[in-house]
C-alpha cells in the first residue's frame, strides 16, 4: 500500500503542472480488481445548442496491475455532423485505489489520465482527480469526482479546468441495477464561469454485470442525460460495455 501511494504522488504531482465532458465519457469508481483484464468500449452522442450532433466512442483494453493499481490504453474516436468518423486521440488511464473496500463509511481512490490528441496543437491533454464511493443504505451506493483537467505543450494556453461526476445506484440484483448519473463543468478550478456559462447535465441510468464462464463477464452501463444549463448538450445518450476476463 506504501508503494502505491508513492506512485500516486508521483503521478499527481506532474499533473499539478479546458475540462468538458465528451458524449462517451463514464462515472469513474474507486475500485481495483487485481489481475482482472478487460476489453471495454465506450459509445456517447449528443446534440449542442447551435451545434452539429457529435458522436463519440473508445476502444480500450485494461490489466489490474495490482490490488491497487489498474491500468488502461484507448484509442478514442469522434464524428461530428456529417463527417467521417476518425482518430482523435490516445489516452492512457490509471487508477489507483488508496483505501480498502469497505475498511471505511467512504471508499477513495484516484484516477490519472494523459492523453495526446491526434492535432498535436492541442498538445498533451492530463486529467486527475479524487474518486469517493459510499453506501448510503444496504442497497443504494453513492459516487462523487471530483476531475482537473489541463492542457500542456499545446499552440493556445491552458488553464486547470474543474469538473464533476456523480452517480446514484440502487443494488436491486447483479444482472439490472437502476439509478442516475450526473455530469458537469465550472471552468477555471478557483474562478468558476458564471452560472449561464457552466455545463450540467444528468438523468436515469441503469447498471448490470452477466456472468458468461469462469472468471468471465460482460459488464454494461448506460444513462440518458438532459442538459440543466444552457451550456449543456439538450440531450447525451451514453453507454459502457465491459468484456471481463
Amino acid at each position: 500500500m506504501k508503494s502505491s501511494a508513492v506512485c500516486v504522488a508521483a503521478l499527481a504531482s506532474l499533473c499539478l503542472q479546458h475540462a468538458v465532458a465528451g458524449p462517451a465519457d463514464y462515472v469513474y469508481t474507486p475500485t481495483v480488481e487485481y489481475g482482472e483484464r478487460e476489453l471495454d468500449f465506450k459509445f456517447g452522442t449528443a446534440k449542442e445548442p447551435g451545434e452539429d450532433r457529435a458522436s463519440a466512442a473508445s476502444l480500450g483494453l485494461g490489466l489490474g496491475v495490482t490490488p491497487y493499481w489498474f491500468t488502461e490504453v484507448y484509442a478514442k474516436f469522434n464524428r461530428v455532423g456529417g463527417d467521417a468518423t476518425k482518430l482523435d486521440a490516445v489516452e492512457w488511464e490509471n487508477k489507483f485505489q488508496l483505501t480498502e473496500t469497505g475498511e471505511y463509511p467512504v471508499d477513495v481512490g484516484l484516477v490519472v489520465e494523459l492523453e495526446r490528441p491526434q492535432d498535436h496543437a492541442e498538445g498533451w491533454e492530463v486529467k486527475f482527480g479524487p474518486l469517493f464511493q459510499a453506501d448510503l443504505t444496504q442497497k443504494v451506493q453513492a459516487n462523487l469526482n471530483l476531475l482537473f483537467e489541463r492542457h500542456f505543450d499545446a499552440e493556445e494556453d491552458s488553464k486547470t479546468e474543474l469538473g464533476y461526476q456523480w452517480q446514484l445506484k440502487y443494488r436491486w440484483k447483479p444482472e439490472i441495477e437502476f439509478g442516475a448519473q450526473g455530469f458537469g463543468e465550472v471552468g477555471e478550478w478557483n474562478d468558476w464561469e458564471s452560472s449561464d456559462e457552466q455545463s450540467h447535465k444528468a438523468g436515469p441510468a441503469v447498471f448490470g454485470k452477466l456472468p458468461i464462464g469462469d472468471h468471465q463477464a460482460i459488464k454494461y452501463n448506460a444513462a440518458y442525460l438532459v442538459g440543466l444549463s444552457d451550456h449543456a448538450p439538450d440531450h447525451t445518450l451514453r453507454m459502457q460495455v465491459e468484456y471481463e476476463f
